[in-house]
C-alpha cells in the first residue's frame, strides 16, 4: 500500500544540490569526535563516502538495513541483513550517516545496536521529516535540511540513469 499520498510531493535532487547539503552537514561536524563512519546501505552510501572523502576519515564500516520496499511502502521494522561485530563498535564514537530519517525507525535502530555493542553512536542525515518522525523528542544529531516531501536523490535510478544494459540516454 503507498503512502505517498502522505508525502507533500516528490523533489528532484542533483548532484549539485547533494554537494550543497553535504556541506550543510560537514559545517556541523568535527572530524576529531569519530572513531568511524557508518554507513547505512543503501541510502546512506554515497553520502557516507563523501563525508569520509572530506574529513580524511577511512574506518568506515556498513550495516546492509532492509526498510522500504517502495516509495512510502516499509515493512514493519527494519531488518538487519549485515552488521559490524560488536569488536568492531566497542568504546568507538560512530558517526552513523544515512540519506534521511523519515519516520526514525532505520536510525533509531541502528543507534540502539551500537550502543548495545558498547558503542557512542551519533545520527547524521541529509534530511530530517520531523512530521513522519514516529519518536517524538529523538532527532538525527545532524541533518543538512527538513523536509516532508519525498525525496529522490540522484542515485536513485527512478532518475533515469539506468537500466541494466543501457546507457543513461537509453533508459
Amino acid at each position: 500500500m503507498s503512502e505517498t499520498a502522505n508525502y507533500s510531493g516528490k523533489q528532484y535532487l542533483t548532484w549539485q544540490d547533494i554537494t550543497n547539503l553535504v556541506s550543510k552537514l560537514l559545517g556541523q561536524l568535527n572530524p576529531n569526535d569519530f572513531d568511524c563512519i557508518l554507513a547505512v546501505t543503501r541510502g546512506g552510501m554515497i553520502p557516507a563516502c563523501l563525508v569520509s572523502e572530506a574529513t580524511d576519515q577511512r574506518n568506515i564500516l556498513t550495516a546492509a538495513v532492509m526498510f522500504y520496499t517502495d516509495v512510502g511502502e516499509t515493512i514493519k521494522d527494519p531488518v538487519f541483513l549485515q552488521f559490524p561485530s560488536d569488536s568492531l563498535l566497542y568504546g568507538k564514537r560512530v558517526l552513523i550517516v544515512d540519506d534521511v530519517w523519515d519516520s526514525g525507525k532505520t536510525a533509531v535502530a541502528v543507534r540502539e545496536r551500537i550502543k548495545m555493542a558498547g558503542g557512542h553512536p551519533r545520527v547524521a542525515v541529509l534530511h530530517y521529516k520531523p512530521l513522519k518522525s514516529q519518536f517524538p523528542g529523538d532527532a538525527p544529531d545532524y541533518y543538512a535540511a527538513e523536509t516532508d516531501a519525498w525525496i529522490v536523490y540522484p542515485w536513485d535510478p527512478v532518475q533515469g540513469w539506468t537500466t541494466l544494459g543501457q546507457g543513461a540516454s537509453q533508459a
